[in-house]
């Protein structure tokens, strides 16, 4: 019996899931990479607007200050490759390791000199309030204006508006 597949349906209004082949590949398909800079894109995983969180992999392809921001709600990163850290922080995030961002915290992020290249998978749950300084908002990010990227990204390419679908649940 362990090995015969579930019988019954599944609940009614469950969304179904989202598999990508190569999810954390960093190397395959440009197509999957949504600028935001000429040095800065991110790989979409998944786009949960009916819960207002998302998972992606960030590419930084320059050193430096990336952005000052306030998290809304909790942010799990796994670094992939390269190194980050943050100027309110004494810690370096290598390849392989683990962060968690509590809700409430500001940070600075700064991808140091001599680093080609980092790529981090981010589920942020809630959204980015970029601050300067002093805290005084400049900008937001959240799941809906990333969707809103996405789908514009794909448009431009060519595979259409709506192959965002697939990632959104």
């Amino acid at each position: 019996m362990s090995k015969v597949a579930y019988q019954r349906p599944q609940p009614i209004g469950m969304m179904p899931d989202v598999f990508l082949s190569g999810g954390l590949s960093l190397d395959g398909d440009e197509r999957d990479w949504v600028p935001q800079s000429d040095d800065v894109s991110f790989k979409p995983l998944i786009l949960s607007v009916s819960q207002g969180y998302y998972v992606n992999i960030l590419r930084v392809r320059a050193s430096g200050v990336l952005s000052r921001h306030r998290h809304s709600g909790p942010v799990h990163a796994f670094t992939l490759r390269g190194s980050w850290h943050y100027l309110e922080h004494d810690w370096v995030a290598q390849a392989g390791d683990y962060a968690f961002e509590p809700p409430g915290e500001t940070h600075t992020l700064v991808v140091p000199e001599g680093v080609d290249e980092m790529a981090t998978l981010f589920h942020v749950t809630g959204g980015y309030t970029y601050v300067d300084p002093y805290g005084t908002a400049v900008g937001y990010e959240d799941v809906f204006t990333k969707l809103e990227n996405v789908r514009k990204h794909y448009e431009r390419i060519g595979l259409g508006a709506d192959y965002a679908n697939r990632l959104v649940r």
